[in-house]
């Protein structure tokens, strides 16, 4: 029998973004990576899960810019991160404009603020 975990996925995973770190579950019943913090596995159900740190890098899968009235637009992105899971996010660092389905992207950590906490994003991968 399991004990109770001290903190919930979410907290788990704003302790690995305070560290710079982008960490995703991955149920270990069927190997699958998956993205946003649960207690257990989409789909399964299954509570036989592992906290992993990815390498940060990713695919724009899709994008789209909002417009607010009388703030710059804003990106808003689905990435493919490389370890198999997909997530909603932005690319900065770029006109929003220029972010292009099928552009290599890295993640780096947004720090938030008073409002809300820090939040993962991404930037363009230079072209060397």
């Amino acid at each position: 029998m399991s004990s109770l975990k001290e903190k919930s996925p979410l907290g788990v995973f704003l302790d690995h973004l305070a560290k710079g770190e982008l960490a995703y579950q991955v149920s270990l019943d069927d190997n699958k990576a998956f993205y946003y913090p649960r207690a257990v596995a989409p789909g399964t159900g299954s509570d036989n899960l592992e906290w992993r740190v990815s390498k940060g890098l990713g695919t724009v899968y899709t994008t789209t810019v909002v417009h607010y009235k009388g703030e710059p637009p804003l990106n808003v992105a689905m990435i493919d991160v490389d370890e198999g899971f997909r997530m909603m996010s932005r690319v900065e660092d770029i006109d929003p404009m220029q972010v292009k389905i099928g552009m290599r992207v890295k993640f780096r950590v947004h720090p938030g603020d008073a409002k809300q906490p820090p939040y993962p994003v991404f930037t363009p991968v230079e072209n060397k």
